[in-house]
């Protein structure tokens, strides 16, 4: 279904509107191995930057979507650098973002090992809830939230606002997978699990399973499978996809899901048939796990450019071929990846 507006250029709401926590990350590839309790290991390479809700703020805005973070900075020298980056040099709207004062920026460090990564994070909870700095959500074109057992007060406003709410998940760490979270569903529009927790909360055996059970519950229901590509149902057109993933060598998988989402939301509001939103969304995701981080690692406009320029499979020619209808004529400037260390503060 087409999203776009009747009169674009009078539509000056967000294309997508985002909260949830940040952090500082830094990534470290090239482990030979995992480290062990009494043991140094020298890792190949390295990247930091901002995490968290920021992937998929940058990942969005790297497809020229508007976006609007309300997130929490801490007064330091990561939270400075955070926002410099997201708003500086990607362009998100902070404006409903708040600096908190003698709060430290949570700081997470991913180590990355064959296609997975370990994850040590230093945080607090941050003195401004969710609702808090979404007081008053404004009316957005789209919403992407991450359900969490206890629901938001401003997704329901946000969805009675018109919003259109794509939702995922994160892993419980109970293990329960309570299916009270599902209830949060009916104010969504779109669901993009990973198999392993669509799974779990449907109690089913197989990510195909998982899918049968969330279409009777949301318009767009959409299992993400890692190496295996992706599968999804568009209730409202009619239309199932199934489509392998695009075949890389992982560097670092941090943020990959929230490339996927961002990507699958741009092209969403581009109105594209399903099986070429889900395409997008897993070659995006694909080419981030090529960088260091998350959102910084999201490819834009330009990468997926250079990328189609580039192939010469004839299989992958046919698979992405809408690609040569669907790239702006200017794909924009060369995107910037993670740099192995932040440039120096100036005062």
């Amino acid at each position: 279904m087409d999203d776009t507006p009747e009169t674009p250029a009078a539509d000056d709401r967000p294309d997508v509107l985002l909260t949830g926590l940040l952090f500082y990350d830094l990534v470290l590839t090239g482990l030979g191995k995992p480290p062990t309790p009494g043991e140094e290991v020298w890792t190949a390479g390295m990247g930091c930057g901002p995490g968290g809700i920021a992937n998929l703020a940058v990942a969005a805005a790297r497809f020229g979507l508007r976006t609007s973070l309300a997130t929490v900075f801490g007064d330091d020298y990561y939270g400075a650098y955070c926002r410099e980056v997201i708003a500086g040099q990607e362009g998100v709207d902070l404006t409903l973002s708040r600096v908190a004062e003698n709060w430290p920026t949570p700081v997470t460090v991913a180590l990355a090992h064959g296609d997975d990564r370990a994850l040590v994070t230093h945080g607090q909870e941050p003195p401004y809830t969710q609702d808090e700095l979404m007081a008053a959500p404004p009316a957005a074109r789209t919403a992407l939230v991450h359900l969490e057992a206890e629901p938001r007060e401003w997704i329901a406003k946000a969805a009675a606002s018109g919003t259109r709410v794509y939702a995922d998940v994160g892993w419980d760490p109970t293990q329960r997978w309570s299916s009270d979270l599902l209830d949060q569903l009916a104010l969504c529009h779109a669901f993009l699990p990973n198999e392993a927790e669509a799974m779990a909360y449907t109690r089913t055996d197989d990510a195909v399973a998982a899918l049968g059970t969330l279409t009777e519950l949301v318009p767009v229901a959409v299992v993400t499978r890692g190496g295996a590509g992706a599968v999804a149902v568009d209730q409202e057109t009619g239309e199932y996809a199934e489509v392998p993933a695009l075949p890389v060598d992982v560097l670092d998988a941090t943020g990959a899901g929230d490339v996927f989402g961002a990507s699958f939301v741009a092209a969403s509001l581009g109105g594209w048939p399903l099986e070429e939103r889900l395409r997008f969304a897993v070659l995006a995701a694909g080419l981030s796990v090529r960088h260091h981080g998350g959102g910084l690692a999201a490819p834009g406009w330009y990468g997926v450019d250079r990328w189609w320029r580039s192939v010469t499979d004839p299989e992958l020619r046919r698979a992405y071929g809408f690609l040569t209808d669907r790239l702006p004529a200017d794909p924009g400037r060369p995107v910037r990846y993670a740099p192995v260390t932040p440039p120096a503060h100036r005062p």
